[in-house]
């Protein structure tokens, strides 16, 4: 069967026929310990991040790659106080949050992909990733955070989840901020010639559904409408944990596919979002993926196809990001039991 795009990640997103389901595990860290780098160089240095997914990608041969680092790639460049924890651990916000009153967000700066923080190093691991194996698999890249992500990210998110309550305006304020930098990002990451922009709101996910429609949607909807329109990319919403209770407003944000964690049930989902939504997942990355056997590994992924079966949009892969500690058998029957 031919391919439309010649890559079939992308050709499920899309809705294409496919000759089978795509698989991409969700691997970031676990690229570093393909390469036999440490997490310090892998999220400090374009090239070592970039060589560690194309040897990923030649090792293992996913449909496609993942482009990040750590879940604060966005709060460093608006000047959260972020550095690394060891030469074994990404990098973490460090010190007090950078947002504590509304003075604080009026004085961000304005977005700047090209000088601010790690956003350069990330553009140009993108451009090395696309440029080596982008002609042969989907390249997905991560913006980093949705706006009340980035905005617990900046705020503490106990400091934020007090707020909601305390001072509604000082959220919606600093959101509204987080949107324009995910938005400079995510068009810097589409020029660099990602095929798929991605972004995490998991924190979103702990508020109930009443506030995640009211507060986290909408501006998940915007982001994602003005991305779309702006880089003509696909983008890719996703929230860990399960979503079930917001499953049917996620699929009301306008992203072109879900990532589900192995919590939210597959055929729940594909039934709640309808035919229109691509999804992609499952499959636990710890109690399974790092610590189950090859052969559990291969059956829990053949009974994920089964269950995604009737879904026209559908990718296998982990729920989560994979684990450093993964084993490389395990990584290899997930990639197996896609092919048959």
């Amino acid at each position: 069967m031919a391919s439309p795009t010649g890559k079939l990640f992308l050709d499920a997103l899309h809705g294409h026929p496919v000759p089978r389901v795509p698989v991409a595990p969700l691997a970031v860290h676990f690229c570093a310990r393909v390469a036999g780098i440490s997490l310090q160089q892998y999220t400090s240095d374009a090239a070592a991040l970039a060589d560690a997914v194309i040897l990923y990608h030649e090792r293992f041969r996913p449909d496609a790659v993942v482009i990040s680092a750590d879940t604060w790639i966005s709060a460093e460049a608006m000047g959260a106080r972020v550095g690394s924890l060891g030469d074994d651990q990404p990098w973490g916000g460090v010190g007090m949050p950078r947002i504590r009153k509304l003075a604080e967000v009026r004085a961000l700066p304005r977005p700047d992909p090209a000088q601010q923080g790690r956003y350069p190093l990330m553009v140009e691991a993108t451009r090395r990733v696309v440029e080596q194996i982008g002609h042969e698999t989907t390249v997905v890249a991560c913006f980093d955070q949705f706006p009340f992500s980035l905005a617990a990210a900046l705020m503490g998110i106990n400091e934020l989840m007090l707020a909601l309550n305390d001072n509604l305006e000082l959220v919606r304020t600093l959101m509204a901020r987080c949107h324009d930098q995910a938005l400079a990002y995510g068009q810097a990451l589409a020029n660099a010639g990602a095929d798929v922009l991605t972004g995490g709101d998991s924190p979103a996910g702990l508020i109930g559904p009443n506030r995640y429609r009211d507060l986290a949607l909408p501006f998940e909807q915007r982001l994602i409408a003005e991305l779309q329109a702006t880089t003509g990319k696909p983008v890719s919403l996703h929230i860990c944990g399960d979503a079930r209770p917001i499953l049917s407003d996620m699929a009301g944000s306008g992203a072109d596919m879900l990532e589900i964690d192995s919590r939210t049930d597959l055929p729940f989902a594909g039934r709640t979002v309808g035919p229109r939504i691509a999804l992609w997942g499952n499959l636990d990355p710890v109690a399974l993926l790092a610590q189950g056997t090859p052969a559990e590994v291969r059956a829990t992924a053949r009974q994920a196809i089964l269950a995604a079966r009737g879904h026209p949009r559908f990718v296998l892969g982990s729920g989560c990001t994979l684990a450093v500690e993964t084993p490389f058998a395990n990584v290899e029957a997930l990639i197996a039991a896609a092919h048959g």
